[in-house]
């Protein structure tokens, strides 16, 4: 493992524009986790006690519903 981060390292380090590029990459990163899931995806949970969430997941596993896959029977 050590060996592939020092195989980058070196890659990048290398490069003329290795520095600019890690910056870049790094600020894609950061505004993908933090800015998008600030303002798009708000945790759906939030004011739940711990029973109420459990609550919630164990319906939304049980819970059967038709996908594309499934057909209608009737009798």
């Amino acid at each position: 493992m050590l060996s592939i981060w020092e195989f980058y390292r070196d890659g990048f380090r290398n490069m003329t524009w290795g520095r600019p590029l890690i910056w870049l990459i790094l600020l894609k990163i950061f505004i993908l986790f933090a800015i998008l899931r600030l303002f798009f995806f708000k945790p759906a949970m939030r004011g739940l006690t711990d029973e109420q969430k459990s609550e919630l997941v164990g319906a939304h596993l049980t819970e059967k519903t038709l996908s594309h896959t499934d057909t209608l029977t009737f009798n």
